[in-house]
């Protein structure tokens, strides 16, 4: 046991003595490796400076060529660019040459125009000296200025030129209407001659008669319940005064007014009038007076061989016969439109059975113009497309006042039979104001012209005969100013038909025998 206890130690020095001598040799094992390590590197780094030498050489070597090449190219280029520029300098050399020489030739020809200006200067000068010498010769022989011949000179081919022209322009329309007059007086008094209506002048007033002056209350009414009841029913006024044994019915509506007098005149024959009979008799007479419209409409339209119309259509048309202008019923009105459109038809080979439809309903817009905006030719036209009537017809409705332009002959004829029909005497009536107003304005206009001594107008109206003064004004002169005055009547002033413009020159030699 012992023998083990000395041997341990023994043991465990052994181990760490040969640890070390391992530990030792393993040091000098990798101090070896250091070293061939350093070695190795050493000769590696040194062959790596040797191969950067000698590629730093051939990279010095290929820029140098690549150096020279491109200087050599440089130079090329310089050369050609040399070369081009002294050619440019060349033709710049040559151009400038010719300029120079063509400034030369112009400086030549300058001189030679600067002679000529003052040549012709000079011969201005003297011209203008002369026509001063000859103005003053002429001034002296003829006793005038140069501003006195000239406006004497300048008045006389105006009149020689007002005077030609005036002739010329009397010849043609004389030559024009001389033609033109015969062919329409011929169509027109044809259909004249063949057109009879009967014309009826309506107003805003209805008066009703009263068999005796005690129905005058039984028609007011306690408390006046009858009277008030009848004007909101009808629409219209009753004006009860001191007219003995009659009633008057005031409005503006036709049709109402016409249902309020019947609607009374049955009140005063029954003799019952209290409110539920005035609102039955009411009723009843409406009906009626709508079923009259309508066979005034059907009345009409056969009276014209006109057929095929729309039921709406005759049923305006015959509200038409409550309706007037100018005192001119107008449904009769459009029945003698018709007439005439269609016989100037049939005379001249244009569309008769347009015409003629055309003519019939020209005025139905007037039926609804009271609640409709526009031209009653607009509003007519829109109702006429409105209810199946032809392109030919819609149109000449719309265009009977030229609201749009015309188109088609038949339009020309309705319109120009609308012109007959408004304007032949006794057809339609003015209001005395109206008249007077329009009097005078025609007298002033003709009155506004210069030369011109007095104007009357004469023929209700349809004729203005204006006396000049002949010192002032010509017999050329009297042809241009009733064109003037026409003109300006046609601007200003509104009419029916048509105005006859007479100018009247006369020149009186008075001498007296002693």
């Amino acid at each position: 046991m012992q023998g083990v206890v000395f041997l341990l130690p023994g043991i465990i020095i052994g181990i760490v003595i040969g640890f070390i001598i391992c530990f030792m040799i393993l040091n000098i094992l990798g101090l070896n490796k250091v070293r061939q390590a350093e070695i190795e590197a050493s000769r590696i780094l040194k062959q790596a400076e040797q191969e950067g030498e000698a590629k730093k050489l051939e990279l010095l070597i290929k820029a140098r060529d690549e150096s020279a090449k491109l200087r050599q190219e440089l130079e090329n280029s310089y050369q050609q660019k040399k070369k081009e520029i002294r050619h440019i300098e060349n033709r710049l050399n040559r151009k400038e040459e010719i300029l120079d020489k063509k400034i030369e030739d112009i400086e030549k020809r300058e001189k030679k125009l600067q002679q000529k200006e003052n040549e012709i200067k000079k011969t201005s000068d003297e011209i203008k000296a002369l026509a001063i010498q000859q103005r003053e010769t002429l001034e002296n022989i003829a006793k005038l200025t140069t501003e006195e011949a000239k406006k004497y000179l300048l008045n006389e081919v105006e009149k020689e030129i007002r005077g030609e022209a005036a002739l010329k322009a009397r010849q043609v329309l004389e030559s024009v209407q001389e033609k033109a007059n015969k062919e329409a007086r011929k169509i027109i008094s044809l259909a004249i001659q063949r057109c009879a209506v009967d014309h009826v002048a309506e107003t805003t007033v209805s008066v009703v008669n009263l068999p005796n002056e005690e129905m005058k209350g039984r028609i007011i009414g306690r408390e006046g319940r009858n009277i008030r009841l009848l004007e909101t029913l009808t629409g219209i006024d009753l004006i009860i005064d001191d007219t003995p044994e009659a009633v008057i019915l005031s409005g503006f509506n036709p049709i109402r007014r016409e249902i309020a007098k019947v609607t009374l005149e049955k009140l005063i024959m029954d003799g019952r009038i209290h409110p539920a009979r005035i609102e039955e008799m009411y009723e009843k007479t409406k009906a009626e007076i709508e079923e009259k419209i309508k066979q005034l409409g059907e009345e009409a339209a056969l009276e014209l061989g006109i057929t095929g119309l729309h039921p709406e259509i005759i049923k305006m048309m015959g509200k038409l016969y409550y309706r007037t202008s100018y005192g001119q019923n107008i449904l009769q009105h459009s029945k003698e439109v018709a007439y005439l459109a269609a016989l100037m038809a049939a005379e001249i080979g244009a569309d008769i059975e347009v015409t003629k439809r055309a003519g019939f309903l020209h005025d139905i817009g007037k039926g609804e113009d009271q609640t409709v905006e526009g031209p009653h030719a607009l509003i007519g036209a829109e109702i006429a497309q409105r209810y199946g009537e032809s392109k030919g017809v819609v149109h000449a409705i719309a265009s009977h006042h030229e609201d749009e332009p015309i188109q088609t002959i038949e339009a020309v004829l309705v319109q120009s039979a609308d012109a007959i029909s408004a304007a032949r005497p006794g057809a339609r009536r003015e209001t005395l104001e109206s008249y007077i107003r329009r009097l005078d304005k025609l007298e002033k206009i003709a009155d506004s012209f210069v030369g011109v001594n007095k104007a009357y107008a004469i023929q209700a109206g349809r004729e203005i005969r204006i006396i000049v003064k002949p010192e002032e004004i010509d017999d050329y002169g009297a042809i241009q100013l009733s064109r003037d005055v026409v003109k300006k009547i046609e601007k200003e002033l509104e009419y029916p038909g048509q105005i006859k413009v007479t100018v009247i020159r006369e020149t009186r030699a008075v001498e007296y025998a002693k």
